[in-house]
């Protein structure tokens, strides 16, 4: 299960690792918004933005969260809200 936050940092972005059984809605290698959804993360899921733009919630094992650096995150999340 991912954890939204790891030593103080919020992560907000994961790169898929498995999209079987989803290849239109996700991209393996692609970097993917994470939306914060406590229910989801107890489930073993995390929500992402996909390919329809929508977000959605998909097993987090199929996902690796990022810490990227501050200036990168502040043009990203700026670019997809």
């Amino acid at each position: 299960m991912i954890k939204e936050k790891t030593a103080d940092l919020a992560l907000h972005f994961a790169i898929c690792l498995d999209n079987q059984g989803y290849e239109v809605s996700l991209q393996i290698g692609k970097l993917y918004r994470i939306i914060p959804d406590d229910a989801a993360g107890v489930h073993g899921y995390i929500r992402v933005i996909d390919e329809s733009g929508e977000d959605y919630a998909y097993a987090s094992n199929r996902f690796f969260p990022v810490a990227l650096p501050p200036e990168v995150e502040n043009v990203l999340l700026l670019q997809v809200a």
